[in-house]
């Protein structure tokens, strides 16, 4: 597959973006080669620049849940441009998205956009500690909330030490703040809260971790994180920007049961503009500006666009749509079962619902010590081969796999077939 047009466009892109790239991961650093660069997508499908295809299962890193290009986000997106593309002051699609969100997460009585999923991070930590005159928060080591400073935090030498920076550029004053946690380790969560009485304001997880990989949380770890909040007195956060309508109707709070006090949002709920949003109890969310002291703003937030292009989203994703979801990530995940053991590749595949990682490992992958387990260079490898088939993956080992309701046999066929190869 020749990708001459993209080769010329990164040797111009690296003379004017940083590594060529607006987002790290693009670069392909971690699968070898140089990145494609793509002109168009429709449906389940993306075409690059020299007018290759491919199956797409990054699907702009999980917003394109309906598929790229769907007739009806278009159109709401066409409507909205033929009215302004920004304002700078409220406008109906705001609380008509505000109110479809709260209708149908139940934890979220109040919300407030923003432009990213850091963003929503970042705000909803802010809240948290405004709220609670705390300072302290409790993550979890290879769960990722973007790339505020409060989060580009490791652990130090055990799970009871302070952070250590994981960046450069972000302080030990920062760092100290915040507390690392093992994933599906409650363990490790009740050590540090005991540890730390009356100091920790914040408890924020991805439901379902999808930056080490997709990792489903073991039965009672949610519920239990809850019931230590309630214990202590201390907000529970659960990051949602990619779990939050893709995993079902609800969320993901809504599929295992447990109602965090603050949800954090993207993706999705914009239908692939940029877009980001927190919300939660009325009680903590009236303390934002302007009802309350704890300061958070935004140029752009809640843009027309996005609020247009994430109702007619949200509108569409009935329950018929997470039933196909279901169907064919089950049928995926099976199929690239049997073709790795038929080539007598071990690998362990985590899904939940339209989200899925295949890990080439002997392990059951749980936390982040498993999920390091995986051999990224036989991911590299698969990568690589599937790319060359016209099957476009994650650049990444740790990254989820997202389907789309736009998926269809073809797609599946056209997939597994490039699998079968690639493993061998």
């Amino acid at each position: 597959m020749r990708r001459d047009s993209s080769k010329k466009m990164f040797d111009m892109a690296q003379k004017v973006l940083v590594g060529g790239v607006n987002s790290p991961v693009r670069a392909f650093r971690s699968v070898g080669g140089e990145p494609v660069f793509f002109a168009s997508a429709k449906g389940a499908v993306m075409r690059d620049v020299d007018g290759n295809d491919y199956v797409d299962y990054v699907g702009s890193w999980g917003p394109m849940i309906l598929g790229h290009s769907r007739p009806e986000v278009t159109r709401a997106l066409l409507e909205s441009v033929e009215k302004g593309t920004s304002f700078g002051a409220p406008g109906e699609m705001e609380h008509l998205l505000g109110a479809l969100v709260c209708e149908r997460v139940n934890s979220v009585e109040k919300i407030r956009f923003v432009n990213s999923g850091t963003e929503a991070t970042m705000g909803a930590l802010r809240l948290a500690r405004g709220f609670t005159g705390r300072a302290k928060a409790i993550k979890f080591e290879g769960c990722y909330h973007g790339h505020g400073d409060s989060f580009l935090i490791k652990a130090g030498s055990g799970a009871l030490t302070f952070g250590e920076p994981d960046s450069s550029g972000v302080t030990a004053g920062v760092a100290k703040d915040t507390l690392t946690a093992q994933f599906n380790d409650l363990e490790s969560v009740m050590a540090l809260a005991d540890n730390n009485p009356g100091e920790i304001a914040a408890v924020i997880v991805e439901p379902v971790a999808g930056n080490m990989g997709v990792i489903g949380p073991r039965p009672g770890f949610l519920q239990g994180l809850r019931e230590l909040c309630d214990r202590d007195g201390i907000v529970l956060i659960f990051d949602e920007v990619m779990t939050g309508f893709r995993v079902g109707p609800g969320s993901a709070q809504g599929l295992f049961g447990v109602t965090p006090d603050l949800t954090c949002m993207g993706k999705v709920i914009g239908g692939g503009l940029p877009v980001g949003a927190f919300g939660g109890k009325a009680e903590i969310m009236d303390n934002l500006s302007p009802l309350g002291p704890v300061y958070q703003a935004g140029t752009l937030s809640g843009n027309p666009l996005a609020m247009a292009a994430g109702y007619a989203t949200l509108s569409l994703l009935t329950q018929d749509v997470y039933d196909a979801l279901e169907s064919y990530g089950a049928r995926l995940e099976a199929g690239l079962i049997e073709r790795a053991k038929n080539a007598g590749v071990p690998v362990a595949i985590n899904r939940v619902g339209s989200m899925m990682t295949m890990f080439f490992t002997t392990s059951r992958v749980f936390d982040f010590a498993s999920a390091k387990t995986t051999d990224t260079a036989r991911f590299g490898a698969f990568f690589n081969a599937m790319l060359n088939a016209g099957v476009y993956l994650p650049p990444s080992a740790f990254e989820a796999w997202f389907i789309s309701a736009a998926h269809v046999d073809a797609e599946l066929e056209k997939t597994l077939d490039a699998a079968k190869a690639a493993f061998a």
